[in-house]
């Protein structure tokens, strides 16, 4: 019985419909190799990237695990001059979630999020959820039933 992470917990208190994924890792591992593990399109899985503005604001962008994000295009989504990610030593701290397990859902503070405008393209998306190795799949739809949230293309292309 695989256990249960926050973000599951979240979706379940708002009655959300979810599908959850495992792989026994205890490493963070791409997404593109987490899709290939769990047989999964890598266009339909993202990954979670956070974001300092030169405001200072940090923003959170979801996009195809296999795509890079474009970080003037990510700027021009949220209204800054420029963004760059932050350090893996903020991340914790932060969203309270590690490199390679962290999720858009149940972040310590809500932070404005980007996803990437081909999520609504598929029926279902699947992002971490919230620790390594710990995946969940969902409508995207309902991704904004959770948090706020705005599609743009921010890719490199």
């Amino acid at each position: 019985m695989e256990e249960k992470t926050n973000v599951m917990r979240l979706l379940e208190q708002k009655k959300i419909k979810f599908q959850s994924h495992h792989l026994d890792t205890t490493e963070a591992i791409s997404g593109v190799e987490m899709a290939a593990m769990l047989g999964q399109n890598p266009e339909q899985v993202f990954k979670t990237l956070v974001t300092v503005g030169k405001t200072k604001t940090n923003y959170v962008f979801v996009i195809p695990v296999a795509e890079e994000l474009d970080l003037k295009k990510a700027a021009k989504a949220v209204g800054e001059k420029s963004i760059e990610m932050i350090k893996s030593k903020e991340l914790l701290p932060l969203t309270g979630y590690v490199h390679g397990g962290c999720s858009p859902i149940g972040m310590k503070k809500a932070l404005k999020t980007t996803v990437h405008e081909t999520a609504k393209d598929f029926d279902t998306i699947v992002f971490s959820a919230g620790k390594i190795g710990y995946q969940v799949e969902m409508n995207a739809k309902d991704l904004e039933k959770v948090i706020r949230l705005n599609y743009a293309d921010v890719v490199v292309s």
